[in-house]
């Protein structure tokens, strides 16, 4: 049921803007390559495991090859080449990676009846990591079936972060008995700029846990417990993003992640991460997320903690409509686009949970196939925990009036401590208490016509059309860099990670981008 009374033209001018705007950097993705994506590809064919300093094999094996060859061939003809001069199979990667680091193996970029030997053995032992992931999938879906989902929308999301993951574990399951229904481990601060994925359990980290593989799967089988003793699936999130983000999604993937932050941006924004670098690497992340069946959360709220929520609001639904448009460009559906919006708006302002709805509805009506990740106030929280709870009492009534699919939980201890299991608790039982007492509200909350609500909806979305024509004029690298979103300038050619990227060669070979875009 239409409640803003959108214009349909604006609607779809909009979203055209949004695809003219977001085709050249799709081009741009198409024609490059990084490290990431290449050890994305080595991971999938079965390299694992770290030297005693620990690296990953797979960063050591690749670094030998762009040594000696270069990046923009890829990695997979030199290595499979290599491994059959060596007289090894794939199942011998992560040997052919040590013999790599150890300075006995040569490199080189094959040709002719070589290339085409290597090219079959790469995409076969590729494929059977992709075959792994569509195990994967089709096991989720099973689990679904067999314990159910939870029968209420939208679904109740609840951070957890120690840094321990023994420690994460409990508190997880803890919090999935208190009503939680998607359980997220936070990375740890400072993860995201780290060019290799870390290897095995984590017991240390800041602000959040390392997310590794063995992490994943920890977490993993801890929520499958879970979900037999509640009889309802229980979803884990983690992160596909900054400067490994192929490698994330390619280990959710294999250790049936259910939900990732993925964002377009986020990484350029508040990272400083190349921009070429990003949207090269969040082009084949998300194609990995749809084939694994996993749901993207987009990190447009993170604008709104450094701009204006009011002033700004319109650079949110542009980001909103780019995201989509990457993101169908890559092969997700509708349902899993988690597209990213927040509770922001000072509560000082006079009229500001209207303006809270209108943003909220506007997001709802732009994108209603979509579940939508509502995020609740940060900025605003003062450290008073009574005004803090109020606070997210009025944010999750605002998701529940207007319909959103995945609500984070609010802290009243945001911003000032990591929350301990009775602020969780609490949060908790704001959440059911709203939740519960509101039932249906969003079917009867119908904004005045041509009042508040509608006009201020209408008014962003044609801020957020305006901009659009601009970046199209401009485009859209030239937008991130002068500022447009988040008030963060970010140039393509500065920024962490541009020395792992590559033009492709003509012979450039990635045998999983092969597989994945063939699907």
């Amino acid at each position: 049921m239409a409640k803003l009374d959108l214009d349909p033209a604006l609607v779809a001018r909009a979203r055209e803007l949004a695809r003219r705007a977001g085709q050249p950097v799709v081009d741009l993705a198409r024609s490059h390559t990084t490290v990431s994506v290449e050890r994305a590809v080595l991971r999938l064919a079965g390299v694992s495991g770290a030297d005693p300093d620990g690296i990953p094999w797979v960063n050591r094996l690749v670094d030998a090859v762009v040594d000696e060859v270069g990046l923009e061939h890829g990695v997979a003809l030199p290595v499979f080449a290599a491994l059959q001069q060596e007289g090894l199979t794939p199942a011998d990667l992560t040997l052919l990676a040590q013999k790599a680091a150890a300075g006995s193996v040569r490199f080189g970029a094959p040709r002719g009846k070589e290339a085409t030997a290597a090219r079959k053995l790469a995409t076969r032992a590729t494929t059977a990591g992709i075959r792994t992931i569509d195990r994967r999938r089709a096991e989720r879906d099973r689990l679904v079936k067999r314990f159910g989902d939870p029968e209420q929308r939208p679904w109740i999301y609840l951070i957890v972060a120690t840094g321990d993951i023994y420690e994460d574990i409990p508190q997880a399951q803890a919090a999935a008995r208190a009503g939680a229904d998607v359980i997220a481990v936070i990375r740890s601060t400072g993860q995201s700029l780290l060019d290799y994925v870390p290897e095995g359990p984590t017991r240390e980290g800041f602000a959040g846990t390392y997310a590794t593989q063995e992490n994943f799967r920890l977490m993993r089988a801890a929520l499958d417990e879970s979900s037999r003793e509640l009889k309802r699936y229980v979803r884990l999130t983690n992160y596909a993003s900054g400067l490994c983000m192929p490698e994330m999604a390619t280990l959710a993937g294999l250790e049936r992640l259910d939900m990732m932050l993925n964002d377009s941006m986020y990484g350029i924004l508040f990272r400083d991460i190349n921009p070429i670098r990003t949207f090269v690497d969040q082009r084949f992340s998300r194609q990995v997320h749809a084939r694994a069946g996993i749901i993207i959360n987009t990190g447009e709220d993170n604008y709104l903690t450094t701009a204006d929520a009011v002033d700004e609001a319109h650079t949110v639904t542009v980001s909103q409509l780019l995201n989509e448009f990457f993101a169908h460009e890559a092969g997700l559906a509708d349902w899993q686009l988690g597209l990213g919006h927040a509770f922001e708006i000072n509560p000082d302002v006079p009229e500001s949970f209207r303006l809270e709805l209108a943003h909220a509805l506007l997001a709802r009506e732009l994108f209603p196939d979509a579940p939508l990740k509502w995020m609740p106030p940060t900025k605003h929280m003062t450290g008073d925990v009574f005004r803090g709870n109020l606070l997210d009492g009025f944010f999750n009534l605002a998701g529940t009036m207007t319909g959103q699919g995945i609500l984070l939980v609010g802290m009243m201890t945001e911003a000032v401590v990591t929350p301990w299991l009775s602020d969780r608790d609490i949060a908790l039982q704001n959440v059911r208490y709203v939740l519960g007492a509101a039932g249906g509200l969003h079917e009867d909350f119908v904004p005045a016509p041509g009042g508040f609500i509608q006009q201020r909806a209408n008014r962003v979305l044609a801020e957020a059309v305006t901009l659009l024509e601009k970046i199209e004029g401009d485009t859209l690298l030239k937008a991130i860099a002068d500022g447009t979103f988040g008030i963060m300038k970010r140039p393509a050619d500065r920024g962490k990670g541009l020395a792992g990227v590559a033009k492709h060669a003509d012979d450039y070979f990635n045998p999983a981008t092969a597989l994945l875009e063939a699907s």
